[in-house]
């Protein structure tokens, strides 16, 4: 690889951290009210996908047993 000949002083390294600037950026525009209300749409929506994944998804998650009834073998049953 190429490498650079001159060494770089660090006294420039250290002054470089330590600069700042005197110009102040702009103020930040401030939202529209339908910017405010498209970002609220898209929020709600992700947290309604999200709730109803959930709800749609827990009946897949359960062991499959229907309520009332206990596990037991075939062989037991015939006595």
């Amino acid at each position: 690889m190429f490498r650079r000949r001159e060494a770089v002083p660090f006294a420039f390294v250290a002054e470089a951290d330590r600069f700042r600037s005197n110009v102040t950026p702009p103020p930040r525009e401030r939202p529209s009210g339908s910017q405010l209300a498209g970002r609220t749409l898209i929020g709600l929506t992700i947290v309604c996908g999200l709730a109803g994944s959930l709800l749609l998804g827990r009946p897949a998650l359960e062991s499959g047993q229907a309520p009332g009834h206990s596990q037991q073998s075939e062989a037991s049953d015939g006595r």
